[in-house]
């Protein structure tokens, strides 16, 4: 199905945007308009530069991440695989399982992101566009990348028909988000072992920092951690409580 899909501005699209404009240049808004990948990658993407409820998404991600760097590699991107890729044989579960746990935050992850979530997710998304992010084999346990999601049809300011394959932009933008939630989480922890110095000196300002964690705009995760260090400070041992609540 083609574009154009609507696209729901928020922090992190104008980090797509350059992303694409590197690789496409003036192509590139018709591209992203078009693509119901990147479509779904802005969605994703809402957490990257700002607090959200909703989690940073790496385990949908990282599955679509794995099958387009598979693809990649296996030289379907620059032409060098020397056969088409509906002939390829397909990618290993195990390989690609084991290539989430070793990028950035993904040493926990499943394979319910590889098998199906992705998928549905996508599908929730786009019912409308008929294919899916991954295909695979449940007999020989073989997955794909959906390569028709890869392949954007668009038309150029001259009226002919071009075919732009977004896979290494779409690596590039998962890297980009990945590497803007490592930097946040990393300040989160840097301030975290600076308020942990002054906070005998000045608590108003621990105090200040934890209420900031604790808004409904805070990351998840981060209020998770804070959450729950507020509650073995509180229940805890008994030499180790608080001595009066936060307010």
């Amino acid at each position: 199905m083609k574009g154009p899909f609507e696209i729901n501005e928020h922090d992190f699209t104008q980090v797509i945007r350059k992303v694409m404009d590197e690789h496409f240049a003036d192509l590139s808004r018709d591209i992203f308009s078009s693509s119901p990948i990147l479509g779904y990658l802005n969605h994703k993407t809402k957490s990257a530069n700002r607090g959200s409820k909703s989690r940073s998404s790496f385990a949908n991600l990282y599955a679509l991440y794995v099958v387009v760097e598979d693809y990649i590699q296996q030289g379907y991107f620059d032409g060098k695989a020397g056969s088409p890729y509906a002939e390829y044989n397909g990618a290993q579960f195990s390989d690609l399982f084991r290539r989430q746990r070793e990028l950035p935050f993904g040493s926990k992850l499943q394979n319910h992101s590889l098998n199906s979530r992705l998928n549905n997710e996508f599908r929730k998304f786009y019912p409308n566009v008929g294919k899916q992010p991954i295909v695979r084999d449940v007999t020989t346990t073989r997955y794909w990348v959906q390569e028709d999601l890869l392949l954007v049809e668009i038309r150029d300011r001259t009226g002919a028909d071009l075919v732009c394959n977004i896979a290494q932009a779409i690596m590039d933008i998962i890297d980009a988000y990945v590497k803007s939630k490592r930097v946040a989480f990393e300040k989160f922890l840097t301030t975290c072992q600076a308020l942990a110095e002054l906070g005998s000196e000045n608590p108003h300002i621990a105090i200040e920092f934890i209420r900031e964690q604790l808004a409904p705009s805070a990351d998840a995760r981060v209020f998770e951690i804070v959450s729950y260090a507020i509650l073995k400070a509180k229940y805890g041992h008994p030499d180790q409580r608080l001595k009066k609540p936060l307010d």
